[in-house]
Parts: C-alpha cells; sequence; structure tokens
C-alpha cells in the first residue's frame, strides 16, 4: 500500500473500444484524507466518470491510489482537484469528472465537482454573478 499519493501509481491498459465513446464510472464510500487545519480525518465518496481515449485505469491500482491519500494533510478543494489531475496525467481521457462529496463537519457538507477538460479557463464569475476574465 502506497504511503502517500506521491508514491501510489495509477495503472492503465489499452482501451478494448477506442473508437467508441463510452464511459467508465468508479465510486467508493470509504475515501479519508485529513484536514490540514484540525488534523481531523475526512471522510468522504469519490466517484470518478471518464470517457477513456487509448487507455483505461485499472481499478485494483486507483483502489490502492485513493487509499494512500488517508494520511495525507490537505485541504478537501485540493483533494479534489490532485485527484483529477492525477487521473487525467496517467491515462489522458476524452472527458473526466471528479465529484468528491465529504462528510458534514460543524454541520456543513461539502460536495466538489472538477472537469476535464475544463469547460471555459478563463472566464470565472464574481460573487455579484459578473462576468469577469482570469488574469
Amino acid at each position: 500500500m502506497p504511503a502517500s499519493p506521491v508514491e501510489a501509481r495509477l495503472e492503465t491498459f489499452q482501451n478494448p473500444a477506442r473508437s467508441r465513446n463510452y464511459r467508465i464510472h468508479f465510486e467508493t464510500d470509504d475515501f479519508t484524507s485529513v484536514c490540514p487545519v484540525t488534523g481531523q480525518p475526512d471522510f468522504g465518496r469519490i466517484d470518478i466518470d471518464y470517457v477513456p481515449d487509448r487507455l483505461c485505469v485499472e481499478s485494483k491500482s486507483l483502489k490502492f491510489y485513493l487509499a494512500s491519500y488517508r494520511n495525507e494533510r490537505a485541504f478537501n478543494e485540493a483533494v479534489t482537484n490532485r485527484i483529477l489531475n492525477d487521473f487525467v496525467k496517467a491515462c489522458s481521457p476524452r472527458e473526466a469528472i471528479v465529484t468528491a462529496q465529504f462528510s458534514a463537519r460543524g454541520g456543513i457538507a461539502l460536495t466538489i465537482r472538477v472537469e476535464y477538460p475544463d469547460k471555459n479557463p478563463k472566464e470565472r464569475r464574481s460573487p455579484d454573478r459578473r462576468r469577469i476574465t482570469a488574469d
């Protein structure tokens, strides 16, 4: 079992139906990382949906990769974005979405959804919902 995400390796295999767009869905309810502020565990559900291109991710390596976060101190937003980045780096999918639903702490639950490719990376919205461009 890898001690951290840096040591973990997402293994892949050739897509058996490369000419077809199809979705693969992974889910786990036993994801754990550590809050960098309190040191308390953050429990969550991770869903990964993707359309493979040349490569598919092998599920056992994904299981070990996700388990490697158990001692990782990071904000939930950073964890979710890192999972997507590592996933994309490993298999270069046509599309990918990572959704992380973290259990309530202090009465507030948190869900983060990140997508690849980014739908519009140059545009964001200000708090009053006006469109502004990124630098």
